[in-house]
């Protein structure tokens, strides 16, 4: 008969049989049970805490005492195995893999960071000069995006304005780009505020028309055949909004195949906020998962669309962009309204990857 950590139970009892032993010979050698007792002091042992008390209140029956060592030692040995079986670190997320056995995750390590504190930081972003893919209203222009101090925080900005008979605004891209590799994840986080300006007065998002912020991750060269990751879309309506996080691919280039199957739409309050998007392989199986304020708001298999795969998505660059009206429908863009502007605030934005 073996115990859960594989040796022969006899070792056991062998040293559970010597340790009786010891403890019987001590407990004749010593006569009596010795106490430690709190303000207590032997007269005949100045200065400790220690007194023989009378044998007859307290000398435990030896027989009770060994029994009751014996039964303590099993379960301690019982309980020693038990946890033996699998040692995890406290800080450590435990995963089960395909084969039963369990694994711990490996530590988030950062991959890329910017926090916007100087102008420095557009060392790690190409500012877009061109008009929007899908508002052909609404220009971009590497001048627009700006770094400030907002809210007590310094920020990337990038601000819509009406500029004649279109709209001017910014777009970013990093020059990082990632993808998971097989048993991989890696988290892109950004704290963002959507806010407009009227007049000398803010207001909020929300009452501006026809404005289509985003920050999302792609792969531009020969779109969407290696994805794309909508962390979030708003639009603004003149007194309500719509967010939602969506993915594109397609097998050839300029060709989407999951038309809007993927959007998954969640409120959003004004003010500050944090996105998040979660990117993993799992022996081969890709998951990505968003979520607003660490709550998940939605999770994307291939599941999600016969013509998704998700394992040929990357490596994708990090966009942050403010787009106005489209050219679908989605906005009347006679009624757009960005008030004196409307600006995407961006206090920063981090990548980082862990083993699974």
């Amino acid at each position: 008969m073996l115990c859960p950590c594989g040796y022969p139970s006899f070792v056991y009892l062998k040293i559970i049989v010597r340790l009786i032993k010891w403890v019987g010979l001590n407990i004749d050698y010593k006569g009596l049970l010795i106490l430690e007792v709190s303000n207590v002091i032997d007269t005949n042992k100045p200065n400790t805490k220690y007194t023989i008390i009378n044998q007859n209140q307290l000398i435990m029956n030896k027989t009770k005492l060994t029994s009751i060592l014996a039964m303590g030692i099993i379960s301690l040995f019982s309980f020693s195995c038990q946890k033996s079986a699998v040692s995890v670190p406290e800080n450590a997320t435990v995963n089960a893999s395909p084969n039963g056995k369990t694994s711990a995750m490996g530590p988030w390590t950062r991959q890329f960071t910017d926090d916007f504190t100087a102008t420095g930081s557009f060392n790690n972003w190409v500012k877009t000069s061109r008009f929007d893919y899908n508002s052909n209203v609404c220009q971009y222009d590497a001048a627009v995006p700006a770094i400030a101090n907002y809210d007590g925080r310094n920020v990337l900005v990038l601000t819509a304005t009406k500029s004649g008979n279109i709209w001017k605004s910014g777009h970013v891209k990093s020059n990082y780009s990632f993808k998971p590799n097989v048993n991989e994840e890696y988290r892109v986080s950004s704290q963002i505020k959507l806010v407009a300006l009227n007049g000398a007065n803010y207001t909020g998002f929300s009452s501006t028309y026809g404005v289509w912020p985003a920050f999302w991750t792609v792969q531009e060269t020969a779109w969407p055949t290696k994805g794309e990751i909508d962390i979030f879309e708003g639009y603004s309506y003149g007194g309500t909004t719509k967010f939602a996080s969506n993915l594109f691919y397609g097998a050839n280039s300029g060709t989407n195949q999951l038309g809007n199957t993927a959007e998954r739409a969640f409120g959003v309050n004004e003010g500050w906020h944090m996105y998040d998007e979660y990117w993993k392989n799992v022996n081969g199986t890709v998951t990505v998962t968003i979520q607003l304020d660490g709550a998940t708001v939605s999770t994307y298999t291939n599941g999600v669309n016969g013509n998704l795969r998700l394992e040929n998505f990357g490596p994708h660059n990090i966009i942050f962009n403010v787009c106005v009206g489209d050219n679908y429908g989605i906005f009347n863009n006679a009624n757009i309204n960005v008030f004196t502007k409307t600006m995407m605030w961006v206090d920063y934005v981090t990548v980082d990857k862990r083993t699974l």
